[in-house]
């Protein structure tokens, strides 16, 4: 029986794999998408339980997943165990790489945080004074966007702001602003900063994922096969011309080596799984940038005041409760130098309580605070655009291995004073808002969590017009390699300080209908 030959081999079924299936086979181009992990199958995984039930309290056990601070032993299942697919990194410099290898990957998971990106990120080459322009603006991806958008159904304010893009956004009635959120509000705009609301992806049916939203249809074609539970180990390259005429792969049960024959290879793995895989394959890195400018957002600064009048339980109806978030507002311009470059947003939250490490208190004092300051609180916390270095890397560790044999990643990124800088900042203004609002200062940090935190990794794998200084050229084509496509987050040249899965959709629905194309005229 001969070997069935695809168009298209896709890496990855998230957001951005599930994009390129979804376009690819409505061109009627055939596809293979190959998953590290299985469909999940809610009734048999899931269950409810108390946590005295469970052997650890709801803790998980201690060493699985140290780097997901997300993770707890309720959902522990759904993340990567990193004692079967471990990383390293150095032990002055730790790094937060959160994966999921169920069909659908991060996308069942995300937070649905919908923006665009802005010419502040596209072209941030121009103001910073350093670094690189994408090889793209927002003229040339916004019109990807709007079909993302109405997609995804993102509900969102506009606003006309230049680097807050709007977008074809879902209308929904937002509740009238709570006398907090007022009082904050005109504080802010006192100095000229704009206050807006969270833009979140509605979706459908409570869920706005690729295995909802984007594989049903390219299923319904009858051009796309799915195989679960393949770990992709080596793309195969034929010695001939140089191209990649298919991939290697391993059974994740059985550990049987396997191979899929095809035309074209499209890597939507995750930025930094796609990179590894091109790092072990040892393709498509002529320039020497593959692995480097690794580069994410920077969450943990937070302040917290109380409002006066809403402790001890005397809030009076409409005080607090709500939200309010201003998109970025610092280096909008070349005039408007600080000592960083990039700036922040900042979401604000009213109605919270105190935490405990709040107070230098314990047992019936503690108590009695935390009582007295319940559901008195407004919070400020920020997503921070960290700064794309050369140094901030990863690459292949041939002395560790995952479980089936695999090299892992090596990852290096820290932090400088630009990002010390920018967080206080933030954490000074933030602070200087609630404190012109009248409101007392409980809390505030200008730390923030170690890199990869945010689970925004992006950037390994640059796009560029020059092939020495990147990867990919605009269309997320292998400058080396012209039939390989990176379609996730590594092809990002900043991360900005936006959710990056807008932009990776876009970017994936743009690449692939270039690709459709190139296949149809031949060209790849």
């Amino acid at each position: 029986m001969p070997v069935k030959t695809y168009d298209v081999l896709i890496v990855g079924s998230g957001h951005s794999g599930g994009m390129a299936a979804n376009i690819l086979t409505s061109k009627g181009i055939s596809c293979l998408m190959l998953n590290a992990g299985p469909e999940a199958d809610y009734e048999k995984d899931r269950a409810l339980k108390h946590a005295y039930e469970l052997p650890y309290r709801g803790f998980d056990k201690p060493g699985r997943l140290p780097h997901v601070f997300q993770a707890n032993e309720f959902n522990a299942n759904q993340w990567v165990d990193e004692k079967e697919v471990p990383y390293t990194c150095p032990s002055d410099a730790p790094y937060n790489w959160v994966r999921v290898r169920l069909l659908g990957g991060r996308s069942l998971f995300w937070a649905r945080q919908s923006f665009r990106l802005s010419n502040l990120e596209f072209k941030a080459a121009e103001i910073d004074g350093e670094g690189e322009n994408w090889p793209i603006s927002l003229e040339d991806l916004a019109p990807y966007y709007s079909r993302v958008e109405k997609i995804f159904r993102v509900a969102g304010r506009k606003e006309g702001w230049p680097q807050f893009p709007d977008g074809d956004f879902v209308e929904i009635n937002y509740p009238p602003d709570t006398d907090s959120i007022k009082r904050f509000t005109q504080i802010a705009t006192k100095q000229g900063v704009g206050v807006s609301k969270w833009r979140s992806a509605l979706g459908k049916d409570g869920l706005a994922s690729s295995i909802n939203l984007l594989l049903p249809d390219a299923l319904a074609t009858g051009k796309l096969d799915i195989v679960e539970n393949a770990i992709v180990r080596e793309i195969s390259v034929d010695k001939n011309t140089g191209l990649a005429n298919g991939a290697h792969f391993v059974d994740r049960h059985s550990g049987r080596e396997m191979h899929v024959k095809t035309r074209v290879v499209v890597l939507a793995a995750g930025c930094l799984e796609s990179t590894r895989l091109l790092l072990n394959s040892k393709i498509g890195n002529s320039s020497g940038v593959m692995g480097h400018y690794l580069v994410d957002q920077m969450y943990g600064v937070s302040v917290v005041a109380s409002v006066p009048e809403a402790r001890d339980g005397k809030a009076p109806p409409g005080l607090m409760g709500g939200n309010a978030f201003i998109p970025r507002f610092r280096n909008l311009s070349k005039k408007d130098k600080r000592n960083f470059i990039k700036g922040y947003c900042v979401g604000i939250s009213s109605g919270g309580n105190a935490n405990a490490n709040f107070f230098p208190l314990y047992g019936e004092e503690l108590q009695a605070k935390l009582d007295s300051y319940a559901n008195s609180c407004v919070s400020g916390s920020i997503f921070g655009e960290r700064v794309a270095r050369y140094e901030n890397h990863v690459r292949i560790d041939s002395e560790v291995k995952d479980r089936w044999g695999i090299p892992v990643l090596h990852i290096e990124a820290r932090d400088t004073d630009n990002e010390r800088n920018l967080c206080k900042d933030a954490a000074d203004t933030i602070e200087e808002w609630f404190h012109d609002a009248g409101w007392e200062i409980i809390c505030k940090t200008d730390r923030v969590n170690p890199p990869g935190y945010s689970i925004h990794e992006v950037g390994t794998c640059r796009m560029g017009d020059d092939p020495k200084k990147s990867v990919l050229n605009k269309w997320c084509q292998s400058h080396d390699v012209k039939n390989i496509f990176v379609v996730d987050g590594a092809s990002f040249v900043t991360c900005g300080w936006q959710n990056p899965t807008m932009t990776i959709l876009s970017l994936s629905m743009r690449a692939s209908e270039y690709l459709a194309e190139q296949m149809r005229t031949n060209a790849v």
